[in-house]
């Protein structure tokens, strides 16, 4: 029987020519990363080792991004051990407050992670990076700091889903809408520690920016990793990015799936994730009268530059209901620039948005954006647990940018179509 893609990426780092699915193997990293949340319990766990040094001070990444700039004075002693910690062992790949972003949309633009990684990161949403065609997945502290030390890290080996897209998305459908159509349909325990692998002709409608939302949703429908194979579109992403050295995997025609799901593009239509849970979506035509507060546009899942392109079109020479807030999040300084420079961000401030410097802030109930008792928001992010954004009587409901910025428009969860 033959090999998944991440079946084979994961068996190249192990320095064996098979692996299957619940083998356990020590696999070479890439990439060790964390944020300003994980890194602080990973650096205690990693001064117990007794190591000096970090193996490669190249391959490890930390971005302060989920309390900054700093909210309060625990967050800024968090990112005094990340600061401190990084200039000791000469961690070349830390991304200060002015150069930094939110992680997942940072690591791809700084060309960090390119096809046939393996990465992990002290984030769940780690398996971004997946678009690449990298094998990408979140791990706990403890893990980031023996990652750090000795450069390797433990799996089994995960089984895996084909999800086989087709046809071409309606104007108004992105990556988010695919995730969470997908999750809806699965479940947030449907892809439970299995690679969830995205192929079909449909591909070629998405853009890279599509790509990485859906990957960086793997997680919620379970999966240890989602992974795309390497196209024209991956390969000149890293070209324009990253100067390093890539190994392209390419799914063995007799490789063994747990499921294989077809799923038509073209039939799908906006989709909105209801409280508490990602799974429970409706399309934008069953969602009803439902009124928000706040709206969120960014975030790891939504901050890229299609996202806010996106939004911006719909919300040039329109202004935003007054009974509500919208924040909108780009996902690094250089998409703020380009905000800058394409005239998005004149539009968002025109149209009474505020608009911030990359933070995770708001996703996960930090800062920038709480939730109080009743409210409710309309958020790009990836996760509407309950509390998730504020007061655990509040509510989040799960959107893509064209859905968030025709809601601004009305005040409630409206489809672009109407706009």
């Amino acid at each position: 029987m033959g090999m998944t893609m991440t079946q084979k990426i994961l068996a190249a780092h192990a320095g064996l020519e098979t692996v299957k699915a619940g083998q356990l193997i020590e696999a070479k990293l890439d990439i060790v990363h964390g944020n300003d949340v994980t890194t602080p319990v990973a650096v205690k766990e990693f001064n117990k080792i007794g190591v000096k040094e970090v193996f490669d001070k190249k391959k490890v990444t930390i971005v302060p991004d989920h309390f900054t700039p700093n909210k309060d004075i625990k967050s800024a002693e968090h990112c005094k051990i990340v600061r401190e910690f990084a200039n000791e062992k000469g961690v070349e790949n830390y991304f200060e407050v002015g150069q930094m972003g939110i992680e997942h949309c940072l690591l791809p633009e700084a060309g960090l992670v390119v096809p046939g990684d393996v990465v992990i990161g002290a984030d769940s949403h780690t398996c971004t990076y997946g678009a690449l065609g990298a094998f990408s997945t979140g791990v706990g502290s403890t893990d980031m700091a023996v990652g750090m030390a000795r450069g390797v890290a433990w799996f089994k080996v995960p089984s895996a889903l084909k999800f086989v897209l087709k046809n071409k998305p309606a104007k108004w459908v992105s990556g988010k809408d695919i995730i969470l159509h997908i999750i809806g349909m699965i479940g947030v325990d449907g892809a439970l520690y299995k690679s969830m692998e995205f192929v079909g002709d449909g591909l070629k409608y998405l853009s890279m920016d599509d790509r990485f939302t859906i990957a960086n949703m793997a997680i919620e429908a379970g999966g240890k990793n989602g992974i795309f194979p390497v196209d024209e579109k991956t390969i000149e992403y890293v070209k324009e990015h990253s100067d390093k050295e890539y190994t392209v995997f390419e799914a063995d025609d007799d490789a063994e799936y747990d499921g294989v799901y077809e799923i038509d593009l073209s039939s799908l239509r906006p989709t909105v994730a209801f409280p508490h849970l990602p799974e429970n979506t409706k399309t934008i035509d069953e969602v009803g009268d439902v009124d928000i507060d706040q709206v969120v546009i960014g975030s790891c899942t939504n901050g890229r530059m299609d996202d806010l392109r996106i939004a911006a079109e719909i919300l040039k020479g329109k202004k935003v209901n007054p009974k509500l807030r919208v924040i909108i999040l780009p996902g690094t300084q250089n998409i703020y620039l380009q905000c800058i420079d394409e005239g998005i961000a004149k539009i968002f401030v025109e149209s009474g948005c505020v608009f911030s410097t990359p933070t995770c802030g708001p996703c996960l109930g930090g800062h920038m954006g709480i939730l109080a008792k009743g409210e409710r928001a309309l958020s790009t992010t990836n996760r509407n647990f309950i509390g998730r954004m504020g007061h655990p009587e509040s509510e989040v409901y799960l959107c893509s940018p064209a859905v968030a910025a025709a809601s601004a428009i009305t005040g409630r969860i409206t489809s672009p179509e109407n706009i």
